[in-house]
């Protein structure tokens, strides 16, 4: 599975490397307590409605790239700090990805899961 960015300016690959947090337990812990994370690399969060999603940086000890998606479509993307970072936008979809994966996604691109 990868992470598919599509823009005006045409479609990008964001990672290959996806790992889906699905279970309650996978979904509190996320990326804390791992030292790094690989350049290709997203976390995926995916839920069964538009809702608000928040995201803490507690116990993650590097900043990350944060993707919100409602219905495909990029609702918030940030980057967010170490220890200390919060986010939270309105989402059926949330990408955790390394810091400056996101650098070229826009509020309103298309961002999807594809094989």
């Amino acid at each position: 599975m990868r992470v598919r960015h599509e823009s005006d300016d045409g479609t990008a690959i964001l990672a290959s490397n996806v790992d889906r947090a699905t279970g309650i337990l996978s979904r509190g812990r996320g990326l804390m307590f791992r030292r790094s994370i690989p350049d290709d690399y997203a976390l995926v969060f995916e839920f069964d409605g538009v809702a608000s999603r928040s995201l803490h940086m507690l116990f993650v000890p590097f900043p990350i790239d944060a993707i919100w998606i409602a219905g495909g479509e990029v609702t918030r993307v940030e980057t967010l700090s170490a220890w200390t970072g919060l986010g939270k936008a309105k989402a059926d979809l949330v990408i955790e990805l390394p810091a400056g994966a996101a650098a070229d996604v826009s509020v309103g691109d298309r961002v999807s899961l594809v094989p």
